[in-house]
């Protein structure tokens, strides 16, 4: 069980967003490297990170950042937004990302996406986005909802060489409210690849609820910066 402290890019800067709406943020640092440092040195071994302008224009934006937190930092690094193609996995292999996050790009190229996850050069390196309003995945930044569900998805790569899929509860992302701990263990349960639940952690309490999960780990984003609990508090309180 391992803890995924985020950071998420836009514009250069730390922030978060209310249950993924852009004119909902909050600013809590200009310096990622510098944010990256302070999890890692609290005894962090993954950071997931999220380009969100890359997530909703479909182009990589922070890569500089991304880099420099690579090779300064011991983090294994996961990134997501705007992971659209080949070239762009390549770049961020290159720079020292353990693993590509994937959402819209594979989901609106299903045959494409299988044959890439197929191919030995990326096994094991690439992570499904699975982001559900309702049950329903959304892409493109949440902003266009699919008829597909989340679970049928899960369920449909069960035996594809994926990294692990990333479950992300729209409706309880930013809210500090709790996970939808009923959803990621249907997900979780549904599925041979490894998930990581996303969404809605608030207090140490929200953790200890999703231990019991068959999952990798948890990604806890604004309770840290909103110093609901320390980095520290969370990795004992989930990986011990």
């Amino acid at each position: 069980m391992k803890l995924f402290p985020a950071i998420d890019l836009r514009e250069g800067q730390v922030v978060r967003l209310h249950q993924g709406q852009y004119d909902q943020q909050k600013i809590y640092g200009n310096n990622p490297l510098d944010q990256a440092k302070i999890f890692a040195d609290a005894g962090s071994t993954w950071l997931h990170v999220i380009d969100l302008d890359g997530a909703r224009n479909g182009d990589l934006t922070h890569l500089s950042i991304i880099e420099e937190i690579c090779t300064k930092t011991n983090l294994k690094v996961e990134v997501g937004g705007g992971v659209r193609n080949e070239q762009v996995i390549d770049a961020l292999l290159n720079a020292g990302v353990t693993r590509a996050i994937m959402g819209t790009a594979a989901l609106q190229q299903w045959d494409w996406f299988k044959e890439l996850v197929a191919s030995k050069k990326y096994q094991q390196k690439i992570v499904l986005g699975l982001d559900a309003r309702h049950g329903k995945v959304a892409v493109a930044g949440w902003e266009t909802q699919l008829e597909k569900t989340a679970l049928e998805i899960a369920q449909e790569v069960s035996d594809w060489h994926l990294a692990a899929i990333v479950y992300t509860d729209i409706a309880t992302d930013g809210t500090l409210q709790g996970p939808n701990v009923e959803a990621t263990a249907e997900i979780a349960n549904a599925t041979n690849v490894p998930v990581v639940a996303s969404g809605g952690i608030g207090t140490l309490a929200h953790l200890e609820a999703l231990k019991p999960l068959k999952i990798q780990g948890s990604i806890v984003g604004r309770a840290l910066y909103e110093n609901a609990f320390t980095i520290d508090e969370a990795i004992k309180t989930f990986e011990g």
